[in-house]
Parts: C-alpha cells; structure tokens; sequence
C-alpha cells in the first residue's frame, strides 16, 4: 500500500512505529509551527496511520498531508475526553482545515432578582453570580428585549435600574402608560407585586395553562368581592396570556429542545438551531461555521455540536436534520457534561418532523443567500485587482481613519476585512497621545507606527492593501511608518473624498503616483472600497465619543476636593453615571460609603451653584 510523500526532516515512519494506540488528540503542525488540523482518535495509531495511505484520503487531506512537518499528540483515558479536549483546542486555534464555529460570545438570559423588596426583571449575558432566577438562554439580544416588552404588557414588573429605581420621588413615563406598577414610590401593594413575579416565572417556566387556571379562579374571587377592576385586570391579562401561548409555544412540547437544520454547497456551510425552553419557542440563530471544501451535513453537524455546547446548557433533546456517526459518543459527552440525560434524533414524525423541516428550508434559504453574497464580495475583490493593477487578488485589506474635536481626545481606529466581510475580532482603537492637536498627519504615523509594530511581533497578519481615509499627506505618513519600520510588502491606497466630498467621486492617491487615480464610475470595487472606509469612519467616531464622554465625566468631578478617582467611581456607578449624580440630593450621595456630608454637599453645590445666580 503506497504513503504519501511528507518533508523530508519528518520521518512518519519513525513517528508511527512508536506512536501509541490508546486515545487521544492529535495536532499537524507546518514548517511555521501553525496547527493544521486537530483530530481525536480511538486509537491513535490507527487513525494517524490512515492520512498516510495515499488510497484512503482525499485531495483535502493530500494537500494537507504534504504540509506536515510535526505530529503532537495528547493521550486521554477515554474517547469521549478525547473528544471534549479535541473541541476545545479547536475553538482555541482554529486550525484551517478543521470545520470551526465562529461565535465566541456568551448568550443572553432573562433575570428575575431574588434580592429586592421589589424584584426587577433585566437582560442579563455573562456570568451568573447574582442572586436570582435566570430564564434562557436566547438566541439574541433582540429575542430577549422582544419577551421583555412582552412581559411588560401582561405583568407590569419595573424593568429599571436599581440606580434609577432608588432616586424616584414620582412615577415615571412606564407608569403613565400601565408597564410598571411604580413599586418605587409606593403605588402598589407589596404582596400584590410578588403575585405579578410569581405569575411571570410560571409564565417562563411554560406553565402557561396552569397560570390561565389561576387568573381564572383570582378573577372570579374578585367578582365575588365586587373588585371588579381587579377583576377587570385579570381579564385582560388572561385576554393577553392565551394570544401569546398561541403564537409562542410549541404544541406537544413541555421540555428543552434545540432542534439543528444543516445545509453545505460550495465551500460553505449553514447550521440553524431552533431554541424550546419549557415548551416555548425562543427564536432562532444562523451560524455558517468555517469549512476548508465541500463537507457532509452530517460530518459539519458532529463538528457543530461539541463546539457548540462546549460552554453552553445543554437541552434534554437535539433534534438534528441528518443522522451522526459519532451520536452514542457525543450523547455520552453531553450527558456528562450537562449531569442530565441528553439525546440526539434524526428520525421524528408528526409536529417535531414540521418544526424541523422549517428549520432546513431556512438553512438551505440563508445558505443561498450567503453564497451569493459571497460571489458578490468576490467579484468586488476581482474589480479591485483590477483597479488597483495588483498582481494577486488582495485576499485582506485594512483601513484607518482618524476622529477628534477640535483636536480633543484623538482616536485612531482600524478596521479589517477579508472576503468573507469584516473581521471584527481583529478591529483595534489607538488613544492618540503627545502629538499637536488637530495634527491628523502625526496622529496618523503614530496610529500606523503602534499597529504594525505588533505586526513585526506576529500578533497579526499583514493586509494586501492598507486603506487610508485622508489626502496625500496622511498617505505619506503611513508610508514614513510602514518604511522605518521595514513593512515592505504592503500596498497604501489613500481614499480622498473628492472636491464635493459625494460618495461615488472618491479619488484614490497612490504613495508611488503623483495624481490621484479615477476609479472607473460604477465599478463595484468603489462600493467595497466605501464600505470599508465608512466601517473605519463608524469605529473610530464610537471610540472618540466614548472617550469625550469619559472625559467629560471625569473632568466635572474632578474639580471637587476630596473626590479621588476611587471615590469619582463609586459615585458614578451608584447612581448609573453624570445625570443620575447631577440629579441626586445631598441625602443620597451621603448614603454612599466614604461619602461624608460634607463631600456631599460639595458634589450636591458643583451641579447647582447656579441656582444661586
């Protein structure tokens, strides 16, 4: 049986005859030591054995094969630790011939606290460390606002913060228009509140009939005692419950369920996971995980899953649209992480076969759109080869821009796509410093300098093409940087905004050109060219703002003697920033630790002397 040629300073030979047969992980690694693919194995020997049989791999794996130059291996007591390591190190490196999920951020949750006279209900995402009930989790922010603003409807608990909640003298605006029953200043009776947080917990809960029951039976009562607003209040939330129950809970449904609709067509791939929490629907989430070629569906599915719930609560039941190899170990591993019974089906009739041949329309649908999104971008990237006169096609492209107030708390930001769109994990900010206000040319050498010195360190790859928002000046520092600090290979294209500064008349300054050069009118490399320049101008004018406000807030109480930065801080987050301080009495600022009347008085007279005049 024939191998596939390797290096020759790897000796795979050598590498096999001694290498173990027990479980593991596996990593390839290149000449420049970066990881090419990471694997789990039964047994080791075996399954490394098999990438060396020129018969039994495909043209992915040859191509791959050719790169190795070292093997690491991580032996593990079983297949399923195997398993867990393996998926973690994938999320960790994201080597490029593996399938990797691409969604780092924690997911949100509904909070009921348990640590209030009068609880709230908020958004919460992060760490669960507050006394309290959590409900979730949520696809998305915006699932999460929408059950909120549901909620409000039906049992008006505060939704405020306790900053805002603690200096309320009279209702506020949610009160005028019956979505809080303004428990802060005392217009409702404190059992009368705990029923509506009990009646909203059994709502999230899915016991959405059983609290129909007891609305029911407390209407009644109330007509007996001849209450009947209170009555009339009960109606209506009963009106309310049974129209949300239709449209968001699921029949014949009373558990956890995730149900996953995989599709793949040319070198791209969709997932949809479809969330039922105690029977209730809870929305939807697109994911396109990263793939090398053409993958299964069922292959991108058991990649998908132990990524996926590597860090997440896990559902009593995945419902996925193709059938698993791996099921019963990916069953076992998710068992034991969740510490309650897991299981996996592809073969379901009835309701849950509707549900989830909705959720494979909608891959297949976004798929679709995705693929000709993506040979839009791509032939954006063609254009601009072309434009440009570049011999290769740019595969990434980096641009900066530069914000200020009259030269006041400059930032510099740097936004980076490739031909997937942006990369927002690799954007950056520069706080410019030691420069001449309004000096854009130095904010930008600086700007240039800071970033591609990192560059040099290989904390990050180098752009094809460095976009500069500005003229022929700001263009020149960059290439003053980029030249001191030996950054050779990287093409500066200067986006000027034309006489009449109208999208469309952009000119584009060149370091080795005298005049600017015109970019054909019409051609769809302008629009990715405007894209990321306005991506660059949105970055870098959030991040001046956030640093005016910052300043503005430390300036006005910095003034005031014996507020130090540790103090300056307690106060603001207190009362929830500069207007709940400027709004506070002497009483409530008094009411802080290490606050003295004293001091409160001169915080209280810093946002008052006028009054005086």
């Amino acid at each position: 049986m024939g191998e596939i040629e390797s290096p020759i300073d790897f000796d795979i030979n050598m590498f096999l005859k001694n290498l173990t047969k027990r479980p593991g992980i596996y990593k390839m690694l290149n000449i420049e030591g970066e990881i090419l693919y990471i694997g789990k194995a039964k047994n080791l020997k075996k399954r490394v054995s098999s990438y060396f049989r020129a018969n039994s791999v495909s043209l992915k794996q040859q191509a791959m094969v050719a790169r190795i130059v070292e093997i690491e291996v991580t032996v593990t007591n079983t297949e399923g630790e195997a398993l867990l390591l393996e998926s973690q190190q994938i999320k960790q490196y994201k080597p490029r011939y593996n399938i990797c999920l691409r969604d780092d951020k924690s997911y949100p949750y509904l909070y009921i606290s348990s640590c209030h006279d009068y609880p709230q209900i908020t958004f919460h995402r992060g760490a669960k460390k507050k006394r309290g009930k959590y409900f979730g989790p949520y696809p998305s922010a915006g699932a999460v606002k929408e059950t909120l603003k549901l909620l409000q409807k039906i049992f008006p608990i505060r939704q405020c913060e306790d900053s805002f909640y603690n200096n309320r003298t009279r209702p506020c605006l949610q009160y005028q228009i019956e979505r809080c029953t303004a428990p802060c200043v005392g217009l409702i009776k404190k059992q009368n509140y705990a029923e509506d947080v009990q009646n909203t917990v059994l709502f999230l809960e899915g016991k959405g009939n059983l609290l129909i029951d007891h609305l029911i039976d407390k209407m009644e009562s109330a007509s007996k005692k001849l209450e009947f607003e209170r009555a009339v209040i009960y109606r209506d939330q009963i009106t309310r419950l049974r129209t949300v129950l239709e449209k968001h809970f699921v029949h014949g449904e009373k558990g956890d369920v995730d149900i996953l609709a995989c599709s793949s067509k040319g070198g791209v791939a969709c997932v949809q996971v479809f969330f039922i929490r105690n029977g209730q629907t809870l929305g939807n989430k697109l994911f396109f995980p990263r793939i090398k070629d053409d993958c299964a569906p069922e292959a991108i599915l058991q990649a998908f899953i132990p990524q996926y719930y590597l860090e997440r609560q896990v559902p009593y039941e995945l419902i996925v649209s193709h059938s698993i190899e791996e099921s019963e170990l990916l069953i076992e591993m998710l068992t034991k992480q969740a510490k309650h019974p897991v299981s996996i089906s592809d073969n379901v009739r009835g309701e849950r076969l509707k549900w989830l041949r909705m959720s494979q329309m909608n891959a297949e649908n976004s798929l679709q759109s995705k693929l000709a999104d993506k040979q839009g971008v791509y032939a954006r990237y063609l254009n601009l080869q072309e434009e440009l006169g570049c011999n290769d096609l740019p595969k990434r492209l980096e641009c900066f821009d530069i914000s200020h107030t009259q030269g006041d708390q400059t930032v510099a930001s740097c936004v980076v796509f490739d031909r997937e769109g942006p990369i927002k994990s690799a954007y950056r900010r520069f706080n410019i410093e030691g420069i001449t206000p309004g000096d854009d040319y130095a904010a930008m050498y600086q700007a240039i300098l800071r970033r591609y010195k990192r560059l040099k360190k290989g904390e990050h790859q180098a752009p094809d093409i460095l976009f500069i928002d500005g003229g022929k000046g700001q263009v020149n520092e960059a290439s003053k940087a980029l030249e001191e600090l030996k950054v050779n290979n990287v093409m500066i294209v200067g986006v000027s905004k034309g006489p009449d500064r109208k999208a469309g008349m952009e000119k584009l300054i060149l370091v080795e050109k005298e005049q600017p050069i015109d970019i054909t009118p019409g051609a769809s490399a302008l629009l990715l060219i405007q894209n990321i320049r306005d991506e660059a101008h949105r970055f870098a004018i959030t991040g001046h703002r956030q640093r005016r406000a910052k300043a503005k807030k430390e300036s006005v109480l910095e003034s005031i003697v014996g507020l130090g930065p540790k103090r300056r801080q307690l106060v603001l987050k207190q009362f929830g920033g500069l207007q709940g301080v400027s709004s506070a009495g002497v009483d409530a600022l008094s009411g802080i630790d290490g606050i003295s009347i004293q001091l409160a008085q001169r915080i209280y007279d810093n946002f008052h002397h006028q009054d005086d005049y």
